[in-house]
């Protein structure tokens, strides 16, 4: 049912112009349940002040296309068409106190944009499948974002946008539906990145899948963008022509905005964009560092630290980001909640149901703040702490049995932070940390509960991916580490790292695209290999890591195996094609371990494991 604002444009807009309006899924909230954050088209539509239309002439589709979230029978399609390249500084999406005729520093569009787009089986946009007409305006930044529908499962098409009466159009983009959930399906690609700060240098890895059409669809674990003032986390941006903006830290609804629009204008990530339909989450940066249920890395739910650290509330950044999330990735309105849900699942045919978590911001518990990594060490194992909260977790659990059900042969979970045991002691750097707290590790409750549900409930065939490490690592996924009463059932085996036995399912982390690891921006092969070394022989469930490079992971999934492709990318501080295959690994079916060959894991980088199989 529409609601009442909605229904109210229906007598002021012209016959068929209602769809236009309501067709365009941005003026919705990114969440149900906050339908404050959505856009009011009727405020929008009496704003309109007739002669003052853009011409085609002033406007451009400024930051290319995109697609996502795709289902069996639709995908989401975006766009931006707008008079300027620069974000749009009006926060009336997320106050809801912007007045109807707007005075600020930005004027207000007092017109709309109209848009039209087209959904083709070829790239010369011929056979057209279906098609639409949408409006965007400056309350939205500009940006379109609508749903092609009555598409045919799994099955490449082809779109592109277009400005109402003019022949100006966007570059043409290609996407590809999901398998239907009772399909089968043979085989499926995914690219999987994370950790984008643009200030550290060039986005290479976005268009290598692109570039060898390698995948079908791309995994995004989160940093898409970063929250850091120019000086605060720099990296190399000014030497190499690039620095975000704006060039403070972020607050505003303008603020995450005007960041997405800077990355938006890497090639890599538009080449990447326009040919495969993304399934993106968010991680921590998306918002602010470390952040957990009621605040992030400097600030939290006090009237001190309002006053001290931020000019704005948790709760309002919080709906500044996801607002800016919302507009400018091509995501669906999922069925959220009153913490902003993004975690969400999509079967690919028979073949593995994905599983997208938030373990950052939808009600995990307080997490490591630098100054407080004692107390964290001491209350990680406490079973009141959660990394997702209590509702996500028993969905977690309940997708992961209905998908064994079903009968699908694997289980993909995009977990933002790493899931395995990592002990990161460095003799040498004794004032370093030994654990990741504000992963997984600093929640060993509900890795175990998690773990405890696919062993007792026998569900085979579990892939986690995991970002937010900047480096790459290959681990069996077991029980380590658990605190007494030790949480494993009695007919756990233990875990003999040169057979595998004992695990219950395989992680696969990615390094970032360009977020600094080890050694920042410039790291010391000898000093990423040596901490590479030191992490295999320290960690007995770790089959392999790679320190040093940036890059991504493909997975090649069919009922038989899944095989994942770590690829490196030797500089990022130009824009190149260079890329190196770091390791090969396989999982087969049933066997819930890195398979070891018997002449060793196939790697090119890094250090592994060197047991043969027995």
């Amino acid at each position: 049912m529409k609601s009442a604002p909605v229904l109210a444009i229906l007598s002021l807009l012209p016959a068929g112009s209602f769809a236009s309006w309501a067709g365009n899924i941005n003026y919705l909230s990114p969440s149900m349940h906050h339908p404050s954050l959505g856009i009011s088209i009727r405020r929008v539509a009496k704003r309109n002040v007739p002669g003052t239309e853009y011409t085609p002439q002033q406007l451009n589709f400024t930051h290319g296309v995109a697609s996502g979230d795709p289902h069996a029978s639709s995908v989401i399609l975006w766009t931006r068409a707008a008079p300027m390249m620069h974000s749009v500084n009006d926060d009336g999406a997320v106050t809801g106190i912007s007045p109807m005729f707007w005075h600020g520093p930005e004027v207000t569009s007092t017109a709309p944009v109209c848009v039209e787009w087209k959904v083709a089986k070829d790239k010369a946009m011929k056979e057209t499948v279906c098609n639409g007409k949408a409006y965007t305006s400056s309350d939205i930044d500009f940006t379109v974002k609508v749903e092609a529908k009555h598409l045919k499962p799994f099955t490449n098409y082809y779109y592109q946008f277009k400005i109402c009466n003019s022949n100006i159009k966007s570059p043409i983009g290609r996407t590809k539906t999901a398998p239907g959930e009772n399909d089968h399906v043979s085989r499926a690609r995914f690219a999987v990145y994370s950790c984008a700060f643009y200030a550290y240098g060039y986005f290479n890895a976005y268009g290598q899948s692109a570039r060898k059409d390698s995948v079908d669809y791309v995994l995004h674990l989160g940093d898409y963008i970063y929250e850091y003032a120019r000086y605060g986390y720099t990296g190399e941006g000014p030497d190499i022509d690039r620095v975000p903006q704006p060039e403070h830290e972020l607050f505003t609804l303008y603020d995450y905005r005007e960041r997405f629009a800077t990355h938006r204008t890497d090639e890599d990530l538009l080449l990447s964009h326009r040919m495969f339909p993304w399934i993106p989450t968010w991680d921590d940066h998306e918002v602010a560092n470390n952040a957990w249920r009621d605040g992030h890395f400097k600030m939290n739910n006090t009237e001190n630290s309002f006053i001290e650290d931020d000019p704005v509330t948790v709760g309002q950044r919080k709906m500044n980001a996801v607002r800016a999330y919302f507009e400018w990735m091509p995501i669906r309105q999922v069925d959220m909640d009153d913490n902003l849900r993004i975690w969400r699942s999509t079967a690919f045919g028979d073949l593995v149901d994905l599983v997208m978590l938030d373990t950052r911001h939808y009600d995990r518990s307080i997490t490591t703040l630098w100054y407080n990594d004692d107390y964290i060490s001491k209350i990680s194992g406490e079973p009141n702490r959660s990394q997702m909260g209590p509702r996500q977790e028993s969905w977690f659990f309940r997708q992961l049995s209905e998908s064994h059900k079903r009968g699908a042969t694997w289980r993909l979970v995009g977990s933002q932070t790493v899931f395995s045991y990592l002990n990161l002691t460095d003799p040498s750097e004794p004032d370093e940390p030994n654990f990741r707290l504000d992963a997984w590790q600093g929640y060993t409750a509900s890795r175990n509960r998690t773990l405890h549900h696919l062993y007792s409930n026998n569900i085979p065939n579990n892939i986690v991916l995991a970002g937010d490490s900047h480096a790459s690592w290959v681990s069996d996924l077991v029980w380590l580490n658990s605190t007494d009463p030790d949480p494993r059932p009695e007919d756990h085996p233990d875990y003999d790292p040169r057979t595998g036995r004992g695990s219950i399912g395989v992680e696969f982390a990615s390094t970032s695209v360009a977020s600094p690891g080890i050694g920042g921006w410039d790291p010391k092969r000898e000093e990423t290999q040596a901490k590479s070394d030191l992490f295999v022989k320290t960690n007995p469930s770790l089959q392999w890591t790679d320190q040093h490079h940036r890059g991504y992971m493909e997975l090649d999934i069919s009922h038989e195996k899944v095989k994942t492709t770590y690829f490196g990318i030797p500089s990022v501080l130009s824009r190149n094609r260079k890329e190196i295959q770091m390791a090969q690994f396989e999982v087969y079916r049933d066997e819930n371990k890195v398979h070891r060959p018997a002449g060793g894991f196939n790697t090119k980088s890094g250090s592994a494991k060197k047991y043969p199989k027995v």
